[in-house]
């Protein structure tokens, strides 16, 4: 965090939070080539204020919630002072930039997501 990612009301923008959760996100990609995974849905809830503090780090917490056949539903948090200030749901396509469309996930990148995958209450009813 930068003292210049605040706004004038002396939080953090929302938009900077975003990027740390991208950052977050990125540092799990597969860096084996052959598909790229793009975010193609956000939803996201802020739940209180975001300070900037002096070589304070925040943390951002991952899961993966679930896999089909091209998407993989994930779910971040990001925590200062040991609540939870931002959560965010999304989904992100696992997608083929020659034929312009969505790929189904291979066994590689199944077995890659698989290791954040969780089960949330109430999901196993919903199989």
């Amino acid at each position: 965090m930068r003292w210049s990612d605040t706004d004038v009301f002396g939080h953090v923008n929302h938009a900077r939070v975003l990027g740390l959760l991208e950052d977050a996100r990125l540092a799990m990609v597969d860096p084996t080539p052959g598909g790229g995974i793009i975010l193609a849905r956000l939803e996201v809830d802020y739940l209180r204020q975001v300070h900037y503090r002096i070589g304070e780090h925040l943390t951002v917490s991952t899961s993966i919630t679930r896999l089909g056949r091209s998407s993989i539903g994930m779910c971040q948090e990001l925590t200062q002072d040991g609540q939870v200030a931002l959560r965010a749901e999304m989904v992100l396509v696992n997608f083929d930039y020659a034929a312009d469309a969505s790929a189904p996930l291979t066994e590689a990148q199944r077995a890659h997501w698989s290791r954040w995958l969780v089960d949330r209450p109430g999901d196993a009813a919903d199989r």
